[in-house]
């Protein structure tokens, strides 16, 4: 047996000596394991290793991995690669493997294999530096292994009291006599506070003294330490307190002085504001009294015992039997405010009592009032009301509407005086037009036009807008009326009549006895008020006819002079080509025609405003002749309610610019505004106000003899009979329009025209 052993051994060594006659490439061999493979004569994978001259089972692999682990106790991947020879991705794939067979012995985190016994030799290490120093940071352990300081905080609380003689506390770790000495500090400083403190300026205290103590190479301490140490030492009862919010500590001490304060206080004064309980350190002040007084009343700003309303009581019902008043702040403490009045006098008897039987009322926050001292006052002040209605028509009363007031009194007699001067007009068709002519800037040629062109659809029309303008007029708000009266009258007036309120006001230290008389005219304001619209209501049913015949009348005086003016307007449209002439033809028409107008219009407008408002005016005969200044017109516009204001300022506006377009649009507006009905010029009237008009400067030219006045006469026919335009120019104008008319009269045969 042993020779037959000898002589296969001599035989594979000199197989092994012999040389092959065949050779095979490293690429045939690479070809020849792959066929081997795909016969499934290797049935087991293979990797290549980096080199490619060599393969190695994924058994292999992971048995060569774990002897390195083994070994070193933390390995990369990365190294593990380079070890092996193989590529970084079956390391990988492999150490999943390897980590999962021992989950109690290994871990894989952030490309690294790390064992248990790595674990605990660190942590022994990491021990012995904690007993030389008394203290390390997590981060500073983290940063010396490369890790997370995470890793670093589980691996210790595993071997926390085993491996690791320490506390951990913060992201730091701190030996057992380090914490017993920091412990007894906080114990110490924790019993020396009295007073609700704020702990972090107490952990601040401690940082500086451990530092004091230890010097330059003491160990900094956190805050989080100092709290989680006062935190077991208040658990375990060695200090005694209230904690808020994590870092309110309120010691047990204070908290019984601060009771004992607030109930010395509340017995000797039978209330207590909540601003006292805030100066002692009370952040609820509302919840802790309801907690110890269940009887007290919670007010605005203080607390109050039963017996506080008791008094209160007994003084209204003495004011409510004597049918007079009370301020009940002058019964409260001068500390309580208004709001705080209000609420004790809803739980006061007799004024609910007052309140259910009508007897008395709260005005303001602290005021009550009896009926009965409310009605003496409203019967006096009713009396008053009728004077100032009076006083309001003559203008004599509201301080911001006195100057519109006496403008329009001034108007009013200036418009008398002018009724006298006015001139007389002529009878028949040409009745109400005025025939004299000037030669300056001033000067017109009015137009005569018949009084019955309505036709009956357009005069009710008429009529219906009328009357939706006066309805929208009356439901307008009558606060921006002049006879509206103010709190500061009413006040001023319950004064005069009741002077005890400013002997009150001097007793209860108040510098303006308007503070008492402000709620009660606040109250009596909207009585008044209603009361003096039933008198004006009914003077505006007394008015109503005087206000129809007036809009009537004012409608037939519009409609002639609007036509008239539109007649005019057209013949402007001849000296456009002329910028200068243009202006003065403009200017002119503006100053006469359109101003008697809308001096007319605001005129009548204002009659009729105060008869809405209860004030009795007379009506003027003659209104189209008034003339008013810009000044008067202004206080007119301003004087007018609501938007109408605003359309009238328009019109005053356009007076005084350049432009007749201007003026027609302001004035449609306003006529707009006020329910009346501005009737359009169309052909057929155009052609006969024109064939009036003709006729009547026919009749005046054949009675002219002064040569300077029949000039413009004359002019103002030829233009009617050669451009069919009525043609109204003033003195500086006349040069152009007759050297214009020469132009023309070449191309037509006049002869009787150019004779004249």
């Amino acid at each position: 047996m042993d020779a037959e052993l000898l002589e296969l051994a001599r035989q594979f060594e000199s197989a092994q000596q012999a040389k092959s006659s065949i050779r095979l490439s490293e690429r045939n061999v690479v070809e020849l394991v792959q066929k081997l493979h795909e016969l499934h004569i290797i049935d087991f994978d293979l990797l290549h290793t980096v080199s490619g001259k060599e393969y190695i089972t994924p058994e292999q692999l992971r048995h060569e991995m774990v002897l390195e682990i083994k070994k070193l106790g933390r390995v990369s991947l990365i190294d593990l690669a380079d070890i092996t020879g193989v590529d970084l991705y079956h390391v990988e794939n492999q150490a999943q493997r390897v980590v999962s067979d021992d989950p109690s012995g290994l871990m894989l985190i952030q490309g690294e294999i790390i064992s248990h016994s790595y674990w605990d030799s660190v942590a022994e290490e990491i021990n012995e530096r904690l007993q030389e120093c008394s203290q390390i940071a997590l981060a500073e352990i983290a940063a010396n292994l490369n890790v997370g300081s995470e890793l670093v905080a589980s691996m210790l609380e595993a071997r926390l009291g085993t491996l690791v003689k320490g506390r951990l506390e913060g992201g730091q770790l701190y030996t057992p006599a380090y914490v017993t000495r920091v412990s007894a500090m906080v114990r110490g400083a924790a019993r020396g506070v009295t007073v609700p403190t704020n702990l972090s300026f107490l952990w601040g205290t401690l940082q500086q003294l451990l530092q004091a103590m230890d010097g330059a190479g003491g160990v900094a301490t956190e805050s989080s330490f100092f709290q989680s140490l006062f935190n077991g030492l208040a658990k375990e009862g060695e200090i005694l307190g209230s904690l808020r919010a994590g870092v309110h500590w309120t010691p047990t001490v204070f908290a019984t002085a601060q009771r004992e304060c607030v109930d010395s206080f509340f017995s000797q004064n039978s209330f207590i504001s909540y601003d006292t309980l805030q100066k002692l350190g009370i952040s609820q002040p509302v919840h802790f009294l309801q907690s110890r007084y269940a009887e007290g009343i919670p007010l605005v700003t203080a607390f109050a015992h039963p017996s506080m309303i008791e008094m209160l009581d007994a003084a209204v019902e003495d004011a409510i039997d004597r049918s007079s008043w009370i301020d009940s702040l002058s019964v409260l403490p001068t500390s309580f405010g208004s709001q705080d009045a209000s609420k004790i006098l809803s739980h006061c008897n007799s004024v609910q009592s007052a309140l259910k039987g009508n007897k008395g009322m709260i005005l303001g926050d602290s005021y009550v009032f009896s009926n009965g001292f409310i009605k003496d006052v409203y019967d006096r002040m009713e009396k008053e009301l009728d004077v100032f209605r009076l006083s309001g028509s003559s203008g004599v009363i509201l301080s911001d509407d006195f100057h519109l007031v006496m403008e329009a009194k001034i108007r009013t007699d200036s418009s008398r005086s002018g009724e006298v001067n006015e001139k007389k007009k002529k009878k028949g068709k040409s009745s109400g037009a005025r025939t004299e002519i000037l030669l300056d800037d001033e000067e017109i040629i009015p137009l005569k036009s018949k009084k019955n062109q309505r036709k009956g659809k357009e005069a009710s029309l008429v009529l219906s807008d009328t009357k939706k303008g006066a309805k929208k007029d009356l439901a307008r708000t009558q606060e921006d009326d002049l006879n509206i009266p103010s709190d500061d009258w009413i006040m001023q007036k319950i004064l005069t009549l009741i002077p005890d309120f400013e002997e009150q006001a001097d007793l209860a230290g108040l510098e303006d006895p308007q503070t008492i008389l402000g709620p009660l005219a606040n109250y009596m304001r909207p009585m008044l008020i209603s009361s003096l619209k039933e008198k004006r209501k009914t003077l505006f049913t007394e008015n109503a006819g005087k206000m129809k015949h007036l809009l009537d009348n004012l409608q037939k005086k519009l409609d002639e002079a609007f036509l008239n003016m539109q007649l005019y307007e057209k013949a402007l449209d001849l000296f456009e080509d002329d910028q200068s002439t243009s202006a003065v033809l403009h200017r002119h028409l503006l100053r006469t025609m359109a101003a008697s107008i809308g001096d007319m219009l605001f005129h009548n407008l204002d009659m009729h405003n105060k008869l809405k408002n209860g004030i009795n005016v007379e009506e003027s005969p003659n209104s189209e002749s008034i003339m008013l200044g810009s000044a008067e017109r202004t206080a007119l516009a301003k004087s007018f309610p609501g938007s109408l204001s605003k359309k009238a300022l328009a019109v005053v506006e356009a007076l005084e610019g350049k432009r007749v377009e201007a003026f027609m649009t302001s004035l449609r507006e306003l006529a707009e505004e006020s329910g009346l009905h501005l009737k359009k010029l169309d052909k057929k009237l155009e052609r006969t106000l024109l064939h009036s008009y003709r006729k009547d400067l026919t009749a005046q030219v054949s009675a002219e003899t002064d040569p300077v006045l029949l000039l413009p006469k004359v002019v103002s026919l030829l233009y009617i009979q050669v451009r069919n335009k009525a043609l109204q120019a003033p003195g500086r104008a006349i040069s152009v329009a007759v050297s214009r008319l020469k132009v023309l009269l070449r191309h037509f045969d006049c002869p009787a025209t150019i004779g004249v």
